[in-house]
């Protein structure tokens, strides 16, 4: 796929991206790379269904009008059957500072009735920071539920501000 590139393109940019997952017993459950051992179901997915993740890449690459992630990484291909997350996200880095852009703060939100999240926030925040180059305190976390409407169902929501870093 090919995607225009524009160098004078504008120094700010937003990027929203979001990501939802059924989830089932006997799938392991990933948050922004950190698993979650007390979750009693986890994301059904061609790959590990780090919805967090692949929120973000796909609200980086919407960011900077290069697609989505099925567009890099399609689930019909089985060549990307369990891949991790972080390498998706990695590979989007790589595309998005190629045009020029650079994160410079990410705001999430996680839907999902339980397992509750709160005491992982700040593990959730300093791990999305790393691996996108960012200080910890330019990552906002936050959670909600469904109010039970959906309890085998995650979704995550993704604005992404991008700065252009090179002309």
């Amino acid at each position: 796929m090919v995607f225009s590139s524009d160098p004078t393109g504008p120094v700010i940019r937003v990027g929203y991206g979001e990501d939802a997952h059924r989830l089932a017993a006997g799938h392991a459950l990933i948050l922004g790379g950190v698993p979650v051992p007390s979750a009693a179901m986890g994301t059904v997915a061609h790959s590990d269904g780090d919805a967090i993740l692949h929120a973000l890449a796909d609200a980086l690459l919407s960011g900077v009008a290069m697609g989505d992630i099925g567009d890099y990484f399609p689930d019909t291909d089985p060549l990307w059957a369990g891949l991790d997350s972080r390498a998706i996200l990695g590979r989007v880095l790589e595309l998005v500072r190629d045009r020029g852009y650079t994160p410079t703060n990410i705001a999430l939100v996680v839907t999902l009735d339980k397992p509750k999240l709160g005491s992982m926030r700040a593990e959730i925040a300093r791990n999305v920071a790393a691996l996108v180059g960012l200080p910890e305190s330019e990552v906002g976390v936050s959670f909600k539920t469904s109010e039970g409407l959906a309890p085998a169902h995650i979704q995550t929501r993704v604005t992404a501000l991008l700065t252009r870093v090179k002309d």
